[in-house]
């Protein structure tokens, strides 16, 4: 019987830190041949162009969350690894901050291919230690943290002591038999690609019709504006419009990021931000050749996109450059 490849998912909410612990574990494989699949709820695949350079192969799953309408497509990806006979030791999944686990872990078992090519070996649950409790009652939260071989709680310098302790006393609650480790920017020590398989007699204690159950739906007040443009964006007009934007909308604006080419810079000009927390820095240096595309995703409620478009496009250096493309 062929050996089967061992997979690793890395889940938690928006902005908990998921492409972070990516990189991270990218930056050291421990000599290990990887295949990153990379799950994105939105059409325009920015995490892909936020994973280090490496050797690894990094594949995209956009149009949908993976424990949705894109299950297939997860299917089609692992078939094309390892029907191309190139030899990987480990594949890992970064789904999207929306995603529910169940349909996700449901996969491995009910999916042929999936089940005869593949093991999944441990399930990550990244948590946003700051924001957590804004999203607690949220069931994708809940299930992400129910569902957890091993959890890291992110972003740790953020808070206090009473309230790490807090965090940590919530967390331990809803899956007392989860390893858990706390870190700042996704650092960590467990070696999360060797957690010794996973659970699935836990798993079924919280789902008992995990492998029967087809349906899922996510909250539908939950929405993603997506744009497109090209053309150089004025850097001081962006930066006072997004702060402006997140202080005004920062309870509603669960995730925003984006890859901008501000000023023309030679280098891409990266930012995320989670509710009223922003950060950006410059990121890769844009090839010679290439169209300076500005990618940018708002994901929340009650968002008013007319009003981002408009706002985004007074952000441009010339208004003949700029090309609005809406997905």
């Amino acid at each position: 019987m062929p050996t089967k490849t061992p997979v690793t998912v890395i889940t938690g909410y928006l902005g908990a830190g998921k492409t972070t612990l990516l990189n991270n574990l990218l930056s050291k494989p421990n000599g290990k041949k990887l295949a990153v699949i990379v799950n994105e709820y939105g059409e325009i695949g920015i995490d892909a162009d936020l994973v280090v350079k490496s050797d690894e192969e990094i594949l995209e799953m956009n149009n949908g969350c993976i424990c949705c309408n894109v299950r297939g497509d997860l299917v089609r990806i692992i078939e094309k690894i390892t029907n191309e006979g190139k030899s990987f030791d480990h594949i890992v999944i970064e789904t999207t901050g929306l995603a529910d686990p169940g349909p996700i872990i449901q996969s491995f078992w009910v999916e042929e291919t999936l089940r005869e090519r593949t093991q999944l070996d441990g399930f990550v649950t990244v948590v946003d230690s700051l924001h957590f409790f804004k999203h607690e009652n949220s069931c994708e939260a809940k299930e992400q943290v129910a569902f957890a071989d091993q959890i890291i709680l992110n972003k740790c310098d953020l808070v206090d002591g009473s309230q790490m302790n807090h965090l940590e006393q919530t967390i331990k609650s809803m899956n007392p038999l989860a390893k858990i480790e706390k870190t700042n920017n996704s650092q960590i020590i467990a070696d999360i690609l060797n957690l010794g398989g996973f659970d699935l007699t836990k798993a079924l204690a919280i789902e008992p019709d995990l492998l029967e159950s087809d349906s899922h739906e996510h909250q539908n007040d939950i929405s993603a504006i997506c744009l497109n443009t090209v053309g150089p964006i004025d850097g001081k007009l962006f930066n006072k419009w997004i702060y402006g934007f997140v202080q005004a909308n920062g309870e509603n604006l669960y995730r925003c990021k984006g890859i901008l080419n501000i000023d023309d810079q030679p280098r891409r000009f990266v930012f995320q931000g989670v509710h009223m927390t922003l950060d950006g820095r410059p990121g890769a240096a844009w090839d010679s050749d290439q169209v300076r595309t500005n990618q940018i995703v708002f994901i929340g409620t009650q968002l008013d996109e007319t009003e981002i478009k408009e706002h985004f496009l007074r952000c441009h250096q010339s208004e003949n450059e700029k090309t609005l493309v809406t997905i």
